[in-house]
């Protein structure tokens, strides 16, 4: 008697042959689906040690950036110690006193300065990027972000120096052009204002470029295809979706600015009135007796400028996130 051969799965007799279209894929038992899952108790025990790697970081934060802070704060709603009661009462006299006379004066000096500089490293950070990021050369993009990485974190008493002797009164490009005829006196608002853009302008550059290398390539296309000329399609593309980078650069250069201080303290000392140098002079002691904590209270005005910024700073970088994403 002829026994009948067992039917064989379409796809199992592929594989045996090692050809032909496979056949419908047998079902996954439970215990494979099961197996292959991953355990959610192990998912959640990794995410509760995450934090962890983030300790030290939090610790740096609280004891470098958190106790100051507080300590300003508790200062300068407070009496100095050498005041006439002893010191360590509330008072309000010295925040009211910040924002009175020549401190009044240097805190808007600091922000007017801060404002222009960002300004004009704004604009002529933006095409100086834009070339860096659409040049064909590697070595020379290479080069250029090197260069703007160094420029940028370039401050302080070399910065000084170094523009003293070339833009100074005796400088030797004051000289060989004669500037001084014309008005020309580094130690001015305007000369100053010189000196930031010297780290202004490649710190725009490191900020945008990425932004800017976001930008798609068939929204151009797309642009060209409807008509639309290159001036068009930066007013009505480019421009709207880097908004929020450009914006957010400028408040970043903002910062940078408003914050400055071995540089300016170098070569203009107390001929330009800025926030940071009354401090400075506040710390240094030349201050009224009695009036010790008004130091404190200068740096919690800046402390309430820096939070403004990041808080109109932090939105718009996460606006141009996700649009370049």
């Amino acid at each position: 008697m002829t026994t009948a051969p067992t039917p064989v799965p379409a796809s199992a007799s592929a594989a045996q042959s090692g050809g032909g279209a496979p056949g419908p894929a047998s079902p996954t038992p439970a215990s494979a689906r099961t197996a292959k899952a991953p355990r959610p108790g192990r998912r959640r025990a990794g995410g509760g040690r995450a934090w962890l790697a983030a300790l030290p970081l939090l610790l740096f934060f609280v004891i470098g950036f958190g106790l100051p802070a507080v300590a300003i704060a508790v200062g300068a709603f407070t009496t100095s110690s050498d005041a006439p009661d002893g010191g360590g009462t509330f008072t309000t006299d010295n925040l009211t006193g910040s924002l009175q006379g020549a401190y009044w004066t240097a805190l808007w000096g600091s922000v007017k300065l801060s404002l222009l500089t960002a300004l004009i490293a704004t604009v002529v950070g933006l095409p100086l990027a834009q070339a860096v990021a659409t040049s064909r050369f590697r070595v020379f993009r290479e080069a250029v972000m090197s260069a703007s990485g160094v420029l940028a974190n370039f401050g302080g008493v070399p910065l000084a120096f170094m523009f003293v002797a070339t833009l100074g009164n005796s400088g030797e490009v004051t000289e060989k052009l004669g500037l001084t005829a014309h008005g020309w006196s580094l130690y001015t608002f305007s000369g100053l204002s010189v000196v930031y853009l010297y780290f202004l302008v490649p710190l725009m550059v490191i900020t945008i470029t990425p932004a800017l290398e976001g930008l798609r390539v068939q929204w151009r296309e797309a642009a060209s295809n409807n008509g639309a000329t290159s001036l068009q399609y930066w007013r009505h593309v480019a421009l709207p979706v880097l908004l929020p980078s450009l914006l957010g650069g400028f408040v970043l250069l903002f910062g940078a600015s408003f914050a400055a201080y071995a540089t300016a303290e170098a070569m203009v000392g107390s001929s330009v009135p800025l926030i940071s140098m009354q401090i400075g002079d506040a710390l240094s002691g030349n201050v009224l007796v009695g009036q010790g904590n008004l130091a404190l209270a200068l740096g919690l005005d800046m402390i309430v400028v820096a939070c403004l910024v990041m808080a109109v700073y932090l939105p718009l970088q996460r606006r141009s996130a996700k649009w370049l994403a």
